[in-house]
């Protein structure tokens, strides 16, 4: 049966200050074409970092009455509906008979999306042939907030944006895209399971690892706190009756099957910019929560793990030299690092990791312990990770800012592992001790206080509330520094490496290459020194080692965002000037980083390295020096990295002489 007829409806503006817009009038009744093609399919997306955007989950599918159910095939999962059932669809999903459709963007509440100009909207939709030959062209729009939806007509000149309703029963097939930019090809990191009629979705990604059973609830804009609190405690309650009848008819089970639910983990609200919870819930819970009016979404929780890898230890603590100086290193510079003395001084830095060794003497009693969110674990890292990042942003030895306070918030257990759903907490814990802080400098008067940085140097799958966390903390004042990954891959496919509002940090190496293990990409914001970083340790106050990783990269930056945090004027000072906000300190640190002085950064990363000004403590002089550009990239150090690893060589070899000598001398 051929299709009859088409209504195009343009999809919603909204304006700067986030108030929505009618749409512009004259678009009812189009014809559709006389042919459909033979099948759907969906356009590439992911989620994209670019200035201002919000993620897009997918296509909303609704299937209107027909004859008989429908199946979308999303990559070799299946998923039947029934007519009337929501489907949620990743980009690259290809539908096979769809027959009647409404279908409509699913995106996050926008701030601001630019209007679409009634130019762009075509005139007509024009009728083609009989051909069932797919059509020839997709028309797409591109703006920073949402994924436009377009339809692909055999001869659309004009791109344009609408939602469009088959009004009479048809066995249609047609191209539908979406796209955030047109540029972005990769497969959307994000899965998104059935969605039943008026039940949230069920966000989920392909390159991460669920944790079984285990959900993030994140709640409506609209959602008011004391509403959020009513929520929680009903669905607590309703997880303890389900247990109460899954006990009841586990009785009669044999054998035995221990699949007890914890119920309720944690509650979520950072800045009232996001609120929800977590937990570990039944299916016949999960799918009461989704139907719940104050849910928009549901994330699986996932695992995540720090981004390290350890290799042999030297004794060259050399990236605090290279943040220092503007060209390659050279002999004469490669352990030399110019700082400012106060650098770091008044600035909370919170260390988002497995903990800090706080009792390390490099740390001069500026490191404490501050939460720890897995449940039953110690306030003790008993991994090391957090304690060398730790010691790279602040060790008075180690650390690029030498006076900054640092507080261990473990959100990883001693493998070096934990769930998606306890680093948010911790994200949520950091922020509410900064708005503290600052509540508590005004209170007092404080006015030595200069603001908060912190550091993940952790990630895995793509997870859209980790990222909505992140970006939630930064908007509440902390300058957040955040590892690209470590599978030479495209760091818009990871979190929180995608969160646009941190500063996303890849890995260089002696020789100012690309570290090879290094993520990359658009997302991928600056570069920072990561392999064979030396730094604090555990097993001891005096204990250190050397490991590689963005893991590393990112607590430079880390440093650097509290350094260029402290050179600031004190507010009771002749020359105070309004805080710098996270927004402008990332901007201004990109600006005067040193360009293209890296190896092997593909085309569409920024290749940018992470600079400190030179030793200076005049935070206007450093920034009104701006970039340098610099020369013969890579050559210099990468004779440098020969002529140490020549001298180390050597340095060994006499060594081993030196101790057969002495082990021939004490042999009897």
């Amino acid at each position: 049966m051929e299709a009859d007829s088409i209504e195009l409806e343009p999809v919603a503006r909204y304006t700067e200050s986030g108030a929505k817009t009618p749409p512009d009038p004259g678009f009812s009744l189009r014809r559709c074409p006389t042919k459909c093609p033979e099948s759907l399919k969906l356009g590439s997306s992911r989620v994209a970092h670019v200035q201002g955007a919000s993620a897009i989950i997918g296509i909303a599918v609704r299937w209107v009455p027909t004859w008989g159910d429908g199946e979308i095939s999303m990559r070799e999962k299946p998923i039947t509906a029934t007519p009337h059932d929501d489907i949620m669809v990743p980009p690259d999903a290809v539908l096979s008979n769809p027959r009647c459709i409404i279908h409509r963007p699913v995106f996050p509440t926008p701030r601001v999306t630019p209007e679409l100009p009634p130019t762009s909207l075509p005139t007509r939709l024009p009728t083609s042939s009989s051909s069932s030959s797919s059509p020839d062209l997709s028309s797409s729009i591109d703006h920073p907030h949402l994924s436009v939806v377009s339809i692909a007509c055999s001869s659309c000149e004009r791109s344009f944006a609408f939602r469009f309703t088959f009004l009479s029963p048809c066995k249609m097939k047609g191209v539908l895209s979406l796209s955030l930019l047109p540029l972005l090809a990769a497969p959307s990191p994000i899965l998104v399971d059935t969605i039943h009629r008026d039940a949230a979705p069920i966000l989920s990604s392909h390159n991460s690892k669920e944790v079984p059973d285990s959900y993030i609830v994140v709640f409506k804009k609209n959602v008011s706190p004391a509403s959020a609190a009513a929520h929680q405690v009903w669905v607590q309650d309703l997880h303890t009756t389900v247990m109460a009848k899954r006990s009841l008819r586990k009785r009669n089970q044999f054998p035995f099957k221990n699949d007890a639910f914890d119920g309720l983990k944690h509650t979520y609200d950072i800045a009232g910019s996001i609120m929800g919870y977590s937990g570990h819930f039944d299916e016949e819970v999960i799918e009461q929560v989704r139907r719940h009016p104050d849910v928009q979404y549901i994330e699986k929780d996932s695992e995540v793990h720090a981004w390290d890898e350890p290799v042999t230890e030297n004794n060259a603590p050399w990236g605090l030299a290279r943040v220092s100086h503007r060209d390659s290193l050279t002999m004469g510079t490669f352990n030399k690092y110019l700082y400012a003395a106060n650098g770091g001084e008044g600035v909370d830095v919170y260390v988002i990791d497995t903990g800090t060794n706080i009792e390390h003497v490099d740390f001069e009693g500026r490191a404490h312990w501050g939460k720890t969110i897995p449940t039953g674990d110690d306030d003790v890292d008993g991994n090391g990770h957090g304690t060398h990042c730790s010691g790279t942003v602040a060790g008075k030895k180690y650390g690029v800012a030498k006076k900054a306070n640092v507080y261990a918030v473990k959100v990883l257990r001693s493998n070096g592992s934990g769930s998606m759903s306890d680093v948010v907490k911790g994200v949520e814990w950091a922020a509410g001790a900064h708005l503290s802080k600052m509540v508590e400098a005004r209170k007092k008067g404080n006015k030595a206080f200069k603001g908060s940085a912190a550091n993940m140097s952790l990630g895995g799958g793509k997870s859209f509330t980790l990222d909505l966390a992140v970006n939630a903390a930064v908007d509440a004042g902390i300058h957040f520094a955040v590892a690209a990954g470590n599978d030479n891959a495209d760091a818009c496919n990871y979190s929180p490496a995608a969160a646009e509002k941190a500063v996303t940090v890849g890995a260089s190496t002696l020789a100012d290459e690309r570290a090879y293990f290094s993520n990359y990409g658009k997302c991928t914001d600056i570069f920072a020194p990561g392999l064979n970083i030396l730094s604090t340790w555990i097993g001891s106050k005096y204990a250190v080692n050397t490991i590689s990783g963005t893991s590393m990269a990112s607590p430079h930056v880390a440093g650097l965002l509290a350094y260029f945090l402290s050179l600031q004027p004190e507010q009771d000072s002749a020359f105070a000037v309004s805080p710098i906000s996270p927004a402008k300190l990332k901007k201004d640190m990109i600006a005067i980083a040193t360009k293209n002085a890296l190896t092997d950064i593909p085309a569409d990363t920024p290749n940018i390295l992470a600079w400190n000004g030179g030793g200076s403590s005049n935070y206007t002089a450093i920034i009104q020096q701006g970039g340098y550009e610099a020369t013969r990239p890579g050559n210099k150090a990468a004779q440098l990295t020969e002529k140490i690893e020549k001298l180390g060589q050597n340095t060994a070899s006499q060594l081993g002489a030196i101790y057969s000598e002495i082990k021939d001398a004490f042999t009897i």
